[in-house]
């Protein structure tokens, strides 16, 4: 059985709008094991296993450096599930998994489509990196849910790189086709509507309920080989609600991963 490797990448430098996210791995923790509730997924799996390994926080100096780390515990023939951070830290934890998994799909949960082919100049911005994960074929399938902020340029940007986005304007999860291949998911805390999510950089109203992300998580019935939950912002956060639920996303991930 593999192992878990939990780790926080303490990284923002590419945030467009506000700084934050950085501090958000041992906030989230902290609100995992603050004893306000157990360590039970909602389908009776403990997280409470000596296969789930936390190394914890990592602070970046070099963007790339999150490349490396993540290889390095992924050599050990574990899974790894990543506390971000933005958003501009899928794309070097992507590339670290493509080595091990040559063929692999991701499920994104975002209010945006992170597509930009550039964002103020950076390629490597938070709002670019699935286009460079298309672009570098290292997805067989991209399926964003919960998009709502699309423009001219990213919708192109969907066509070209034949993006599989569920709006959340005519969201029907149950829509959403089986995954095929071993499946990573990133999950971008503004994907949820500000009401459940206070606590991020960018609030875009009219998005998911805390109740349908759980739903579509349990729903899978692939492999995750991997994950990150990204997009806290501890700046922004009301009486830590946002803490409290990207804590209780990584207990249900964890618990899908086991």
């Amino acid at each position: 059985m593999k192992e878990i490797i939990i780790q926080g990448i303490q990284f923002d430098k590419k945030s467009s709008f506000q700084r934050g996210p950085a501090l958000a791995p041992p906030l989230i923790r902290e609100a995992l094991h603050c004893g306000s509730a157990n360590y039970f997924t909602e389908n009776l799996t403990s997280i409470e296993s000596t296969r789930i390994i936390d190394k914890g926080d990592f602070e970046i100096a070099d963007y790339f450096d999150i490349e490396q780390i993540t290889e390095k515990h992924l050599q050990s023939n574990a899974k790894v599930l990543t506390l971000g951070g933005d958003h501009s830290i899928t794309y070097p934890i992507i590339k670290a998994h493509t080595k091990k998994y040559p063929k692999l799909d991701i499920l994104q949960i975002d209010a945006h489509g992170d597509l930009y082919d550039s964002f103020e100049g950076d390629k490597y911005s938070h709002a670019c990196p699935f286009a460079r994960i298309m672009e570098d074929g290292l997805a067989d399938r991209l399926a964003q849910v919960g998009i709502r902020a699309l423009n001219t340029h990213q919708a192109e940007q969907v066509e070209k790189y034949n993006v599989e986005v569920h709006h959340m304007k005519s969201l029907d999860l149950s829509a959403i086709p089986r995954f095929e291949n071993p499946l990573y998911i990133s999950l971008d805390m503004d994907g949820f509507d500000p009401a459940f999510a206070p606590g991020v950089s960018h609030h875009e109203p009219g998005g998911l309920t805390s109740r349908q992300v759980l739903d579509l998580i349990h729903s899978i019935d692939t492999e995750i080989i991997g994950a990150d939950i990204v997009e806290y912002n501890p700046a922004r956060d009301v009486q830590k609600m946002t803490a409290f639920l990207a804590s209780k996303m990584m207990r249900e991930l964890l618990g899908k991963m086991l």
